[in-house]
Order: C-alpha cells, then structure tokens, then sequence
C-alpha cells in the first residue's frame, strides 16, 4: 500500500515539475522565436526598401549598404557570417525580367527561389533549398513583381539547436528531479507509515486489553447459568469478578477516549493562571495515605506560589498518574521523593521512587500507548500503559517536557518541566 502511494506521489511530482518544465522551454522558445522572426522581419525590408531605392538600378550591383560582399559564395562561413540576399523582378506571368544581389548568385537559385516563392501562395513566407533556409517577400509592382530572398539559416539554426538544448537539459533535469522526487517521497512517506503502524499496533493492543476482561466477564457468566437455583448471595463472587472485571473495562475505554479528545485539535480546553504549588500539594495530600499504607517513606519539598498558565484539572492529573506509578513501581520499604522548584523560566516537577528501574531502552517508548516494560507486572498491578501516555499528550498540550531518568535497581525519575508566568501580588506584576 504505501509502496503505491509512494509511486503516486513520485508520478504526480514528476508529472507537475515536467509540465511546468516544459510551459517554462516552451515560453523561453516562443520569446527567442518571435524576437528572431521580428529581427528577420525587419531585415528583410531594410533589404526590401535598399533594393526598392535602387530600383532604376536593376541588373546592376546596387550600393553596398552595411553588407561587405565576399569574393565567392563559398566565402560565406567566414568568422564573420554575412547575411545572403538578392531580389529578382518578374512580369505578371512570373518570367525574370530583372535581378540583383550584393553576392555572386547562380543563375538556377534565382528560378528555384522564385518557384518555392510562388507555390507558397502567400506575399511572405519560408521555404528550403538544399537544407537552407530562405526567407521571401512578394511586392506587386507596376506590370510585374518584385520578389525579395533573404538567407535565414543561421538564425533558424539557433532555434534548432536551442530546441536540442532543452531537450537535454530536460532530459537531465527529469533523471535528477526523480531521484529527489524518490527520496523526498520516502521521506514523506515514513512518518505516514509509521503513523499506521502505530494505529494498528494501538487497534491491536487495544483490542487485546478488552478480550482479557471480556473472557473474564463471559466465564463468570456462564458459571451463573450453570447454576440457575443459587441465590445471589451464594453466587456474589462471580458477580464481583465481573462487576472487577467492567470496571476495569470502563476505565480503559474513558482513558482511550481522553486520549481521543487529547489528539483532537478542535477539542477547546479552558486554560488560565493557578498555583502550581497548590495542585500538587493537594495530589499528594489526597495519595499520602496509600503511600504510608504500602509502608513507603515520602520527602517532598514544594517551592510555594509557583504558578503557570494552563488546565488545572488536567495538570493534576498528571501528577496523580506520576504518583501513582511511582507508588506501584516502588520497591518494599522504599522511598518517595517529591520535588517542585523554579528553574530559569521553567517549573520544574521531580518525581523519584526507588525500585527495579528502567533499562535504557526502555526509556524512549514508556509514553507510546500501550507500552509496558514488564507486560504481566503491569497487569498484576492493573495497568494498560496509558497512563503516561496521557500525561505526555496533557504536558505537550502545555507546551511542555515530560521525560523520565533511571538507575537500574535504585531509583527512577520522572521530570515535568512547565513556563513559568507572572503573578500579580501585592500591588505589583512579578515573576515567581
């Protein structure tokens, strides 16, 4: 699938930049042909109007007028390049009555001109002798004609040869542009596939988190059936294990879908100055007795009026997630330490529990949804692996950093690092 869509990507680039390729040669074309054809154009009745001026002249060389004239015909190809013209005066059945040239002219390139002249039909026009290009002009004159020949080949030429130019610069510019074009369409791609692979990777675990409390729920139920006569009060422990069991189904999908309206941008979340102090010293007021409980010790030290711009409820939250681990994850008797302090611009929240730690590669994944260093362990203690992950999408909606160090068998550290704003106190606008 995305090798396809990888190919689509690269034959629109490739389509779009040749056809802009081509309009950009085909305008710089149509701009070099119509200034050579006006040059010609203009040429052609200098030539026109010298030999008209000279008109009692004919069957004489007329003045030379800027166009040195070469001993030979063959001379033309000199460094200098000549213009070849002449002029030729017929009677109205087209017969050569007269003819004039600033050149040496043989006699059948007077007749073959006028005839290529005449068959065209029109007062003006281009045709080839033996591979030349000529350029004519038909004036009608009193019981005749006057036909003027122009020699264009050397500018036609360079139309010619600009057309193999573009030719080759595009067909070079098509093989560079579509090895960029295919690794600029790989590079597009990854982060897309990588997206889906974590989409289904989410389906996946997703799904494998609610078969288990499923089974679980069906299997309970199929021992209440098997026994139809018994009172609920004989059969309350199964009826506990699914009431367990859906309780535990509720809150994985309420977490997956905060996780839903986290990632949904349009999703309008109330944010405003609190005391940062006093939200986390309310979370750990609230978890102090389960920590004492599990016979932790627990140190805090909270930097008073700290404040910050943001969702109160949600940055709670993430504390109460942080704690929360850090009690599962602690070690028998061990300790509990919390830290909040100004660092700079920043509030800085330190969370450390002493224990087994995590593995340096570990460290990385443990906010990707669903991610479990220790996959029975984290069920045993009734986890999904989403809780981190929702405390990193609420900090990064608060233009914060969340991140995690760790020392295997003695201790782990979560850090939260939030901006700082300003509090208004006693009459005066400070920073905290």
């Amino acid at each position: 699938m995305f090798k396809k869509l990888r190919n689509r990507f690269l034959i629109s680039n490739l389509v779009i930049i040749s056809v802009m390729l081509i309009i950009s040669f085909a305008s710089i074309y149509l701009i070099t042909y119509k200034n050579v054809s006006s040059e010609i154009k203009m040429e052609l009745h200098r030539i026109e109007d010298s030999y008209f001026k000279h008109n009692d002249n004919m069957g004489q060389h007329p003045p030379d007028f800027g166009i040195q004239k070469p001993p030979k015909r063959n001379d033309i190809d000199s460094p200098h390049e000549r213009i070849i013209s002449f002029m030729v005066k017929t009677d109205l059945q087209w017969n050569i009555i007269d003819k004039a040239s600033f050149f040496n002219v043989e006699d059948e390139l007077y007749e073959n001109a006028k005839k290529k002249a005449i068959s065209k039909n029109n007062n003006t026009g281009n045709f080839n002798i033996e591979n030349e290009h000529w350029t004519f002009s038909i004036t009608p004159i009193m019981n005749g004609y006057r036909l003027v020949f122009m020699d264009t080949t050397s500018q036609y030429e360079i139309l010619k040869t600009l057309i193999y130019t573009f030719l080759f610069v595009a067909l070079i510019m098509f093989i560079i542009i579509y090895f960029i074009s295919r690794f600029f369409a790989n590079r597009s791609i990854k982060p897309v596939q990588e997206a889906f692979e974590r989409q289904k990777q989410f389906i996946a675990d997703a799904s494998h988190e609610l078969k288990t409390p499923l089974a679980v729920i069906n299997t309970n139920v199929d021992v209440l059936l098997s026994n139809k006569r018994d009172t609920i009060e004989s059969q309350s422990k199964w009826l506990n294990y699914i009431k367990s069991e859906s309780e535990r189904m509720a809150k994985l999908t309420n977490d997956l879908l905060y996780l839903t309206q986290m990632d949904n941008s349009d999703n309008k979340i109330i944010f405003s100055n609190f005391n940062m102090s006093e939200a986390v010293e309310n979370i750990i007021l609230t978890m102090e007795a389960v920590i004492y409980e599990r016979n932790l010790s627990l140190i805090y030290e909270l930097e008073p009026e700290l404040f910050t711009y943001g969702n109160d409820e949600q940055i709670r939250q993430v504390v109460m997630i942080l704690l929360d681990n850090a009690i599962k994850y602690s070690n028998t008797n061990g300790t509990i330490s919390i830290a909040l302090y100004k660092q700079n611009s920043d509030i800085i929240l330190s969370i450390t529990n002493t224990g087994e730690g995590i593995a340096p590669e570990h460290l990385k994944k443990i906010f990707d949804r669903f991610y479990r260093t220790d996959k029975s362990r984290s069920r045993r203690l009734g986890g999904y692996g989403l809780g981190l992950a929702i405390a990193k999408a609420i900090v990064d909606q608060h233009n914060g950093k969340i991140y995690a160090e760790s020392t295997l068998n003695v201790k782990t550290t979560f850090f939260v690092k939030l901006p700082l704003v300003f509090n208004y106190m006693n009459g005066y606008l400070t920073l905290i």
